[in-house]
């Protein structure tokens, strides 16, 4: 069985932590790919209170392989105390373009 494509989100709370973290994962090897979503609002519960926020979303493509090293960065370099991190596995696609997010070269 070939290695699963993870399809991961993550918020930051702002474009230069964003692209940081794309630059990192993407540079070190730890993605294939990085979209960001700039102007999106979250709101969510946190020590208490309702907080909404504008943040960017990062789309972050990886493999099974890859995860927790990524985890592992994202960890370190994030600002927030407790950053996002979800993987969702990719179920199917264009299986041309999951062999890339594998070996991106």
């Amino acid at each position: 069985m070939s290695d699963p494509v993870l399809l991961c989100y993550c918020t930051c709370p702002d474009p230069a932590s964003a692209q940081a973290l794309a630059d990192a994962l993407v540079g070190e090897g730890l993605a294939a790919c990085v979209n960001r979503i700039p102007g999106i609002r979250s709101t969510y519960r946190w020590k208490g209170e309702v907080v909404t926020d504008s943040e960017e979303l990062l789309m972050i493509k990886t493999t099974g392989q890859r995860f927790a090293a990524l985890k592992e960065r994202l960890l370190a370099l994030h600002p927030y105390e407790l950053p996002e991190l979800v993987a969702v596995p990719v179920a199917q696609g264009h299986e041309a373009y999951l062999d890339w997010v594998r070996d991106p070269g």
